[in-house]
């Protein structure tokens, strides 16, 4: 394809950064443009000398020197394992490999055990040719270590940032950067997307789970833990000891701040709150040594980060001192101005040295290697960007031998997973302890109940074994332990009786319930939330029977953000926030549950880094701030030296329900808020609103059919000649989900095979459906799911999308249809 050169406003940005400097050293009355920083406003670091010793640059120098404009820019290049085979090695010199969330290792299924990964690098660095004697120089491997190497089955899994946030240990922040390390350079990895700096000022963002706290003092301390815990100390190196891996500092900047938590959006920040608020985690991250920072998918005042120039080299490069390399997000440089997946100079020029393009990498390579040839990047800037990453690799040790690769016996090591309960037992916050209810009496009769109590899928939340947390079961963990197991472990062997009951039902009363409850599993922009109202009521009706029942109550909630609970804790004598502990869900007994006398074995020691909302509608609620009236206050933990009750909290939410819902249209049968299904013919559209209904002139009828031996749960199509269904509803902004590699995903039955053409449809744009219909078993349900890629050809428009699915036939058909959602690509999305 052609190149695409810079828009204007894009070489605006960059070209302004002097002017913006000469702007800040002129005093208050010149403004700066919007989206370009004055490095002087910024907070000084400096990456340690001994990432760039002489030694190594030498090393570096003598490699450059010997290598071809495209071996230089294959090194720019970062291809997902799911998109990439060995064999393409041999064409193209790429600089390194990813395993996104949903990236399966080579020829294995999805959440595979350590061997599968380990056996996929090695396949990968085996394939790797010669080129002209030289031996080739070493693919980076990297994924979302995020919290534990958590792709792997059997891995140690710790709480997500926000309980760790919550421990308020640095020491122990070190001690999971270790384990963290060693689990991934065992299955020969070694990069760690982590750690996570942002610093989260609206909890409806759907990351919050990824930042330590509202407040960036913790961003600061455990930054350089974390680094350190993964990389080791710089005065330890020339290049990582055995069992280390390279960090990476994310995301820069400002995306825990962008406006109405919206991920991927802007960050309207002024630049000093920008860099008092957002850097302090990346100043400490580059002192400790990080050798990779990613750059984020949102914008400043408007300005893709990605192509902004001021913030990635001015700020981050210069006044920052970063001598590492700049990585880009999952396919974030198609996003800047001017730029496509396949062809992006302004995001390279604007200092990004590797580009994740995980399923665009052969295009972009090419593009970039005739924009080098061009001039439109740089050589300068190709040398550069070649330099940082030969640099990290060096550091790294891929030049040397890597000892502990292929000891998978340290993939879930009890002394790893002794760590994480640590860190279970410190991250849990005492909101409510009324009539001193905990802890519990470990020779008690205890019922556990609730959906979270033996779900690990809501205990580990996002991030874990596939992008969004979702589908994994209890084999997937074989060396984990739900609450509901730890709680039974800690019980028995006190001499009490525990039994589980999911709705709370009995036989003999227990002298205290836990009741375990919350959040299912999310990941980035499927979290994003419009207000903090926790709304499922069967958690709380449970709570409420216990209660009328005379059986204390014990909440133990999960979530990844704290939400307006407050009917919850009224039902409740004592409320325990638990994050996302991970697979240790021993550690939430250790505290809950004391010794045969009642006596604790473990207080409660963790303290809120995230303030608890007093209404629904307090989603941007950081101490400090104007107006700043929390529930209960950041630093607000109780223990059980305390004898503080909580009287009865206001049951008003201070929103009104509101239907946010770009993802789920059509379930069980039932059309979604906001969403409704029409049915077109040449007379028209008519409104589903009824149980059986027909389009204008009859060719479309509907009616309720039984799914999954539930009566009703799915809607039955018939067309005698061309019509359509469609979901229509207020305009919804799918580009994320597009570009996150979502598909929209159907759950059909074919009744009558079609006598015609059938289309599916999103947007303006459609794709042919007949001939998976005809392959498909007449009454067998089944599920397909299409990449929202697939309509995105033709440059559709995704920003504004009132129409997210449509059935066309242009004949007969019988089409029965029980769900249609957007889902993610678990390498199980197709384009018909």
């Amino acid at each position: 394809m052609t190149p695409r050169r810079p828009t204007l406003r894009t070489r605006g940005v960059a070209g302004a950064a002097v002017l913006a400097l000469v702007a800040g050293q002129a005093g208050p009355g010149l403004a700066a443009e919007p989206g370009v920083a004055n490095p002087q406003a910024w907070p000084q670091a400096k990456s340690p000398a001994a990432l760039s010793d002489a030694r190594t640059e030498a090393f570096v120098t003598e490699l450059m020197s010997r290598m071809t404009l495209e071996e230089k820019v294959g090194q720019l290049i970062q291809a997902d394992v799911g998109n990439v085979k060995p064999q393409d090695l041999k064409d193209y010199p790429l600089g390194s490999i990813l395993a996104g969330g949903d990236s399966p290792p080579l020829g294995a299924p999805d959440r595979s055990p350590a061997k599968a990964w380990l056996d996929t690098a090695r396949a990968f660095r085996a394939a790797q040719p010669s080129r002209d004697g030289r031996p080739p120089i070493p693919l980076m491997f990297g994924l979302d270590a995020v919290h534990g190497n958590s792709n792997i089955v059997g891995a140690t899994v710790f709480p997500h940032n926000i309980g760790l946030g919550a421990a308020r240990n640095p020491a122990l922040i070190r001690r999971i950067g270790e384990v963290t390390a060693r689990e991934t350079a065992a299955v020969g990895w070694d990069w760690a997307f982590g750690p996570t700096v942002a610093v989260v000022r609206d909890d409806r963002w759907g990351r919050t789970y990824e930042g330590y706290a509202e407040d960036p003092e913790v961003a600061r301390a455990y930054a350089r833990e974390l680094v350190t815990g993964l990389q080791g100390p710089p005065e330890a190196w020339p290049s990582l000891a055995e069992g280390r891996v390279a960090g990476s500092a994310k995301h820069f900047i400002g995306d825990g701040g962008t406006e109405n938590g919206k991920d991927q959006g802007d960050n309207k920040d002024s630049e000093a709150d920008l860099a008092r608020i957002h850097a302090p985690g990346y100043v400490s991250a580059i002192d400790a040594g990080v050798m990779t920072v990613m750059a984020s998918f949102s914008s400043w005042q408007g300005v893709k980060n990605h192509g902004n120039r001021s913030l990635l080299t001015d700020v981050l490069k210069g006044r920052m001192g970063f001598d590492g390399f700049v990585v880009s997000d999952w396919n974030a440089h198609g996003q800047v101005e001017g730029c496509t997946n396949e062809s992006c100079p302004q995001a390279i020029n604007a200092g990004v040295d590797m580009v994740m393009a995980p399923d665009s990498w052969k295009g972009l390579y090419r593009n970039t290697l005739a924009q080098v040839k061009s001039g439109e990047i740089p050589m300068a800037r190709l040398d550069d960007a070649v330099r940082r990453i030969l640099r990290v690799k060096v550091k790294t040790g891929l030049f040397g031998p890597k000892p502990l690769e292929g000891r998978l016996e340290e993939v879930g090591r009890p002394e790893h997973r002794a760590i994480a309960r640590q860190a279970v037992r410190e991250s849990l916050v005492l909101l409510k302890n009324n009539g001193s209810v905990l802890p519990i009496r470990g020779s008690a009769r205890v019922l556990v109940a609730g959906a979270g109590a033996d779900d690990f899928g809501k205990q580990t939340g996002g991030w874990t074994l596939s992008w969004q947390g979702t589908g994994n079961k209890a084999e997937h963990f074989p060396n984990g332990q739900t609450v509901w197991a730890g709680l039974r472990e800690a019980v028995t062997a006190a001499g009490g009786q525990a039994e589980f009951s999911p709705d709370g039902s009995f036989t003999t009363k227990p002298d205290v319930a836990v009741v375990v409850f919350g959040e299912d599993p999310y990941a980035e922009f499927l979290g994003d939330r419009p207000n903090l109202d926790y709304q499922p009521e069967a958690d709380l009706a449970l709570m409420r029977k216990l209660k009328g029942q005379g059986v204390p109550v014990v909440a133990v909630f999960l979530s990844g953000r704290p939400l307006w609970v407050n009917p919850e804790l009224n039902a409740a004598d004592a409320f325990v926030a638990a994050w996302l502990p991970g697979t240790e869900g021993g550690g939430v007994a250790d505290v809950l549950v004391g010794d045969a006398r009642g006596r604790p074995r473990h207080d409660f020691k963790g303290k809120l880094s995230y303030s608890w909302p007093k209404l629904a509608s307090q989603y941007r609620l950081n101490r400090g701030e104007a107006g700043y009236d929390p529930l209960f206050a950041y630093g607000y933990g109780l223990t059980y030296r305390d004898r503080k009750s909580l009287g009865r909290l206001s049951e008003v939410s201070g929103v009104v329900s509101a239907t946010a819902n770009p993802d789920r249209y059509l379930v069980g049968g039932k059309v979604q808020e906001p969403w409704r299904l029409v049915l077109r013919d040449p007379g028209g559209e008519a409104q589903v609103g009824a149980a059986a209904i027909a389009s204008p002139r009859g060719a479309l009828t509907l009616s309720l059919v039984d799914a999954a031996g539930v009566q009703g749960a799915a809607r039955g199509l018939s067309w005698t000649g061309p019509a359509e269904a469609a979901i229509t509803g207020p305009a919804a902004d799918l580009t994320r989900q597009a570009n996150g590699d979502m598909a929209l995903s159907i759950t059909y039955r074919v009744d009558q095979a079609p006598g015609g053409p059938v289309r599916l449809g999103l947007g303006k744009t459609w794709v042919a459906l007949d001939g998976v219909l005809k392959a498909a078993p007449a009454g067998e349900w089944r599920t397909l799911k299409v990449k929202l890629a697939c309509f995105r050809r033709d440059g559709e428009d995704l920003a504004a999308v009132t129409s997210p699915v449509s059935i066309g036939s242009a004949g007969r058909l019988g089409l029965s249809v029980a769900e249609l959602k957007l889902a993610p690509n678990q390498n199980d999305a197709v384009c018909p």
